[in-house]
């Protein structure tokens, strides 16, 4: 229960030159139109109980593949095996009607989604309760916000846990509380075995709720495995977008991290981790420690900036910076130029295992921005941080090493009343 299998998938849509193309087609003369394909050769296996991360641009068809998989759409060609029962959430408000109550909506999605009358009627003061929009419940929904349409229709599709939980971008219209109540909600049916199926564009909540990643371009899958090396695919895929197209990310292969690109101007030579100028490969949490990046020129760069990142086991990125951000400048380099650049800081991290990324980029902008990546080294350097037996207690995800002030009041004695002798009655 809980699989989902996709065999050789595709999906077009007719696109006709003239409007009448479609009429023409219907009363007999031929076909009118082109196929413009969506997906093509989709090839996907998910096993029951995983959670698949679906990332890439927009356009790409992420959503198009959902509507595919929860069968909202139907395929061109190709076919989809679903295992168990199964609980949507793709476009804000799907299903809902805009003259109908929110109550009436809940029992009307709930009826289609398969459940019966006892069920609906014992989980609809939960689904009250979860969605959170008071007297709203009994207005017509044209009435909500968008926030409202997807608080209510998230409480519905996950009133009871499915085998198969579907949902795309959605959950980004929330605020911050509600978001942080769906996804413990998601955390829970999928650590009670529930196959997630999860479209987003925050990589964050990929590398948090996500034990897979797929990463989607032009219709085709073009990388699936772990979510740290499918985003860095996809980071690096996106970077040759924005810049010039002329990048060679590396994939995976020949000493170098997946995702790891660069395009021949410089080339990221030698990183390492200092711990009093000498290089360690293990620190005490909050130490002070220096991470070098030594990088060599082959052609001229107008105004190179040298970047890094500290990022933990997972590959999400906990804190990056540059020299362009600390408003330090490189200075013009030409071929055969080599440059050192050191950042110094305290390991306020929690005990575990790090990585650094260093990075060079041309063009500094206002805000902190670069203009253009030249390359990226993934995971140049690793470094175990350890815990601070004599320093004090703290848990998270860094130290922020907090003062703190104790006061103390006296209790105040409640005031007496005053004591009236027998004589003066």
């Amino acid at each position: 229960m809980g699989h989902i299998s996709v065999h050789n998938l595709g999906k077009a849509y007719k696109r006709y030159a003239h409007k009448w193309g479609r009429f023409a087609e219907w009363v007999g003369f031929g076909p009118c139109h082109q196929s413009h394909w969506v997906l093509r050769d989709i090839n996907l296996a998910i096993a029951a109980g995983e959670a698949v991360g679906i990332i890439g641009v927009n356009g790409a068809g992420k959503s198009t593949l959902l509507k595919l998989i929860t069968g909202t759409a139907h395929p061109t060609t190709g076919h989809i095996e679903r295992g168990g029962s199964i609980a949507a959430l793709l476009e804000l408000g799907l299903g809902f009607h805009g003259e109908f109550t929110g109550r009436e909506n809940v029992w009307t999605s709930a009826l289609l989604a398969g459940l019966d009358s006892a069920t609906i009627h014992d989980q609809m003061a939960e689904i009250e309760a979860f969605a959170d929009i008071g007297d709203y419940i009994d207005q017509p929904v044209r009435t909500y916000s968008s926030g409202m349409q997807v608080r209510l229709a998230f409480a519905v599709a996950t009133a009871v846990r499915p085998d198969i939980l579907v949902v795309d971008e959605a959950l980004a219209v929330g605020d911050v509380f509600f978001q942080q109540k769906c996804f413990e909600r998601i955390r829970q049916y999928r650590d009670a075995g529930t196959t997630l199926l999860f479209v987003s564009h925050s990589m964050a909540t990929v590398y948090t709720l996500c034990d897979r990643a797929v990463f989607i371009d032009g219709g085709r899958i073009r990388r699936d495995g772990p979510p740290r090396e499918v985003i860095d695919i996809y980071n690096a895929h996106v970077a040759n977008r924005l810049g010039s197209g002329d990048l060679e990310i590396a994939a995976g292969e020949r000493g170098q991290s997946a995702g790891s690109y660069g395009r021949g101007d410089c080339t990221v030579d030698h990183v390492e981790i200092l711990y009093q100028d000498q290089p360690v490969h293990t620190l005490i949490s909050d130490s002070e420690m220096t991470v070098r990046i030594q990088v060599a020129f082959h052609r001229s760069v107008t105004d190179p900036h040298v970047g890094m990142q500290v990022r933990d086991r997972r590959g999400e990125a906990i804190y990056m910076t540059h020299t362009h951000g600390l408003g330090l400048r490189v200075g013009p380099s030409a071929n055969g130029d080599r440059v050192e650049v050191s950042f110094s800081f305290r390991a306020s991290l929690i005990p575990g295992d790090y990585t650094v990324t260093a990075g060079v980029a041309d063009g500094g902008l206002p805000g902190g921005h670069v203009r253009t990546s030249l390359v990226r080294r993934h995971d140049a350097a690793r470094f175990t941080v350890t815990e601070d037996v004599r320093g004090p207690r703290w848990d998270g995800i860094c130290n922020l090493s907090p003062s703190c002030a104790i006061e103390r009041f006296a209790r105040r004695a409640s005031p007496s009343k005053p004591r009236i002798s027998p004589e003066a009655l």
